[in-house]
């Protein structure tokens, strides 16, 4: 599933060549998302003007002309393209393109989802902060109220493992399986551990990993493997860089020791049995 490395990447590469473009028309192909597209949709979209793309945990928020939102999450397979002259499709079955946006450049803004469990709505702008979606979350990563106070406010007395904690939208909005892996990782604590008995020293490393892992993935474009793809139909290459995720039995690059893999909330954990504790 995208993760917040992955949607920043995306976020970033469609502000430089989507934004300021017009729709000038919408086609669905599927409407059974995760949940139905409205039947509005298309008629809604058809004239307005891409004003900016923006970013809440793991959702893409597109602000239209007219005051109004366009608010869509990847799901488990989704992706947007920005395809134009020489854009290799090769990688995408048709038979998943969902939404079609045409821009008056005559380039088309595709949402491919093979397992269509995406999610995309239109709202008005000052609605946006009500929709069940975001209402909630907690604070992004890469903010300054991510903190090793506030993480301590949060995991004070609490039984569960840490890494289900801080993959909790509600804790932190945007940290996924794969980046929560990591994170740990490189803060030396391990996965299982009880969160209430992380000390605060380790939380604050805890912090401190967040954002070095979360910008090094987004200047990778996130990670690939199997069908997340950025708007230019390329692939995700911080998987060469990750540490523990997908490693089990191979040796931790710190100490040697085979990295592990233990289920933690239903979810896949590795990490190194001797460098975390």
């Amino acid at each position: 599933m995208p993760e917040l490395p992955e949607v920043e990447s995306l976020r970033r590469i469609l502000h430089r060549s989507a934004v300021g473009r017009t729709i000038k028309n919408a086609r669905i192909n599927e409407p059974r998302l995760r949940r139905r597209i409205s039947a509005d949709f298309a008629a809604t979209l058809g004239g307005r003007r891409i004003e900016d793309i923006a970013r809440r945990a793991k959702y893409l928020v597109v602000s239209l002309s007219g005051d109004l939102t366009m608010l869509t999450h990847l799901g488990m397979s989704g992706s947007w393209t920005h395809r134009g002259d020489g854009f290799d499709a090769g990688d995408f079955d048709p038979r998943h393109d969902h939404v079609v946006l045409a821009l008056d450049d005559g380039t088309t803004l595709v949402y491919n989802d093979p397992r269509r469990f995406g999610l995309m709505k239109v709202v008005r702008a000052e609605k946006l902060g009500a929709l069940p979606e975001l209402k909630g979350l907690g604070p992004e990563p890469l903010s300054r109220e991510f903190n090793a106070d506030y993480l301590a406010s949060k995991t004070r007395g609490k039984k569960v493992a840490i890494k289900n904690l801080l993959m909790d939208q509600r804790i932190v909005a945007g940290v996924g399986n794969i980046y929560a892996s990591e994170i740990l990782f490189f803060a030396k604590v391990r996965p299982t551990r009880r969160a209430g008995r992380v000390t605060h020293a380790e939380l604050e490393r805890i912090v401190a990993a967040t954002p070095r892992i979360l910008r090094a993935a987004i200047g990778s474009r996130g990670t690939t493997f199997r069908s997340y793809r950025d708007s230019r139909g390329q692939p995700g290459r911080f998987a060469e860089r990750l540490q523990v995720y997908g490693r089990e039995g191979k040796p931790c690059f710190v100490c040697s020791t085979p990295i592990r893999n233990v289920v933690v909330g239903q979810r896949a954990s590795f990490y190194c049995p001797k460098c975390q504790r």
